[in-house]
């Protein structure tokens, strides 16, 4: 929904233009002055326009004009004029002034269709709570009941999941629902520039221990969640060790981590008994493409969330658009889901979301689930799945990363059909 801010001392004109404004879909501020104009502007949205009188009490549209490239906005302002007089027109368009202008007499015929030729409509961006997407798969029933066993104890976890798949939330979920919630929370990430915190220099312990304690310290009787507890450095990794083993503090460590932390504990780069002693509880979310059916229910809440953020009416998927998001491998799960369908909604002409408006992200060959042919045991069954995910042979092309016509060839070693049967 954009803003659009009216300057204009007729009062009046003024209810008339934001009656006009909101019956079309637009969100009007109006104001009577240059100097209200300049405040308001200064909270205006990306998209929004302006539509000023010619003359205001404390100066003139082109006073207003020339403060907002001063001040490095470039909102178009559209001039109302009270009747078409050469001299006035150029004056208030010179220069790169107002994009465009309106008549007095005619605003009720000329407002609306000229905001419209310059709005810009803003796309929403959603941001994820910490509250579970509603899922209907037996995976996911049996993640929240997992959830609800381990919050009773005070065993410390590990949430294991892909990237983008909703290990936070799962993490965020085991506090609200222990006995811990009334106590305070620590989010740290793992793999940012600096674990910050309050560092004493006249402390004889190292910097990165008082930093780590200090979390501890700060979330004493509560719990602390670590996110991508894989990017700890080694020595990051002995002090939070150190921590738990010698001081035995009164916090829950909650974790989330990628599949690789399993591969990093067997090569010994990430430290076996900090380790177990973390993993004393796990959950593995799986994969978006391990549970497809939960796709249209997850599109469908992005899809009310984005309705209700815009004032929009609601949209909807169809079948086919559906069959397109489940084909899909989702190398970055539900945050990539999110993302597509919010796309979709921003760009979708009518109130139905077809497979048309549907846009992947298949440029990117190193976020294609592996699917290149590089594992020469493996080719027939990545080309299969390759169909089946892309839904035709064009597309099973791109995932794999090959050309038509190697796919072609490839096809007629293994006895793979057009309609991707095996040939006896």
């Amino acid at each position: 929904m954009n803003k659009i801010l009216i300057v204009d001392a007729s009062a009046s004109d003024c209810r008339v233009m934001s009656s006009l404004l909101s019956k079309a879909g637009y969100d009007p501020i109006g104001v009577d002055s240059i100097e209200a104009g300049k405040v308001e502007a200064a909270k205006l949205p990306p998209g929004a326009v302006i539509v000023t009188a010619m003359r205001l009490p404390d100066g003139t549209a082109r006073e207003l004009i020339d403060w907002l490239k001063a001040e490095g906005y470039k909102f178009p302002v559209i001039a109302i004029v009270e009747n078409l007089n050469g001299m006035d027109v150029a004056e208030v368009m010179r220069g790169g002034g107002a994009v465009d202008i309106i008549q007095r007499p005619a605003i009720d015929k000329q407002l609306v269709k000229t905001v419209g030729e310059y709005s810009k409509a803003e796309h929403i961006v959603l941001t994820l709570d910490n509250q579970l997407l509603p899922r209907k798969s037996e995976e996911w029933q049996m993640i929240e009941e997992k959830i609800k066993a381990i919050a009773t104890t005070n065993a410390n976890a590990i949430i294991f999941g892909e990237c983008g798949s909703g290990k936070e939330q799962v993490a965020h979920q085991i506090y609200l629902n222990s006995s811990r919630e009334q106590k305070p929370i620590t989010v740290v990430d793992a793999g940012g520039a600096a674990l910050v915190g309050r560092h004493n220099p006249e402390n004889e312990r190292s910097e990165i221990y008082n930093r780590i304690e200090g979390y501890f310290q700060k979330s004493a009787g509560g719990t602390i969640i670590i996110k991508n507890v894989h990017l700890l450095t080694f020595e990051k990794q002995s002090v939070l060790l150190y921590i738990l083993e010698t001081e035995h503090p009164d916090v829950r460590v909650i974790c989330t981590a990628e599949p690789e932390l399993l591969k990093m504990v067997t090569e010994k780069t990430f430290r076996p008994n900090l380790f177990f002693i973390l993993r004393q509880s796990d959950i593995a979310v799986p994969s978006l493409k391990e549970t497809t059916e939960d796709i249209p229910v997850i599109a469908d809440f992005f899809l009310k969330r984005y309705a209700a953020q815009t004032g929009k009416p609601r949209k909807h998927l169809d079948a086919s658009a559906i069959k397109a998001l489940k084909l899909y491998p989702w190398p970055g799960n539900v945050r990539e889901l999110k993302d597509i369908v919010l796309f979709a909604a921003f760009h979708a002409k009518g109130d139905t979301i077809s497979e048309a408006d549907i846009v992947f992200n298949l440029s990117d060959t190193s976020m294609t689930y592996d699917l290149s042919l590089r594992n020469p045991r493996r080719e027939r069954d990545q080309i299969l799945e390759a169909y089946q995910r892309g839904g035709n042979w064009k597309q099973a092309a791109k995932l794999l990363n090959i050309t038509d016509k190697t796919l072609i060839s490839l096809r007629k070693k293994y006895g793979i059909d057009s309609n991707g049967e095996i040939q006896s």
